[in-house]
């Protein structure tokens, strides 16, 4: 199937999974989920693959095992390419309408530590910094999980202490509900914005091997 856009029926559909977010409402609109939804993120990847590789389509239910919120199902459709380790580009849509993303969402201690001894570095640190503010010149928007506190063994006052308090790091630009979302031209405004954002992937897949 080719990509023709997410249709309004997608947005609808997750306002009113909002309202009720229920095993019944879901039996009841699956069809909408799968035709509006499903279909065209998956339609929308395939067409991304030859160039960023496969994408992992998110399954649509929450894990509610250890969660207070028992609500049954995701309040948006994800999917993931991978370039390293929990590491790559994203796009998703929901309510809130379309935005993409890239960068790394998860590091293990030793990744952690060869990211932060990067950032720091005269060379590579300078480097991640050029990416960002270009990204961010884009309408990008920085964002990942931070420390309150300096980390340990890390000055406070390192020029780049913000980026050394990253446990992750991405960066997301949103269409939000642009007309464009209904489009086959979000294809190409997806693949310009991944495109751009492949320096920032690279780094970060070279620096954490």
């Amino acid at each position: 199937m080719a990509f023709a856009g997410f249709p309004v029926a997608a947005l609808d559909f997750y306002d009113d999974l909002e309202l009720d977010n229920t095993r019944s409402f879901w039996s009841a609109h699956k069809h909408v989920y799968d035709e509006a939804v499903r279909g065209p993120m998956v339609a929308l990847t395939d067409a991304l693959a030859d160039e960023f590789g496969p994408a992992k389509v998110f399954r649509p239910y929450r894990d509610v095992r250890f969660s207070k919120d028992k609500t049954p199902y995701k309040d948006h459709q994800g999917a993931f390419v991978a370039a390293g380790p929990a590491t790559g580009w994203y796009v998703e849509v929901g309510a809130p309408g379309v935005r993409v993303g890239a960068g790394f969402y998860h590091a293990e201690a030793d990744r952690l530590a060869a990211f932060r001894a990067a950032v720091a570095h005269d060379l590579t640190g300078p480097e991640l910094e050029r990416i960002l503010r270009g990204l961010e010149r884009r309408g990008w928007t920085r964002g990942g999980e931070q420390l309150k506190t300096s980390p340990r063994g890390w000055p406070a006052d390192h020029p780049r202490i913000e980026l050394l308090r990253h446990k992750s790091l991405a960066m997301s630009r949103s269409y939000g509900f642009d007309e464009i979302v209904h489009k086959p031209e979000l294809l190409d405004e997806v693949r310009r914005d991944w495109r751009a954002a492949r320096p920032l992937v690279e780094w970060v897949v070279r620096v954490t091997g």
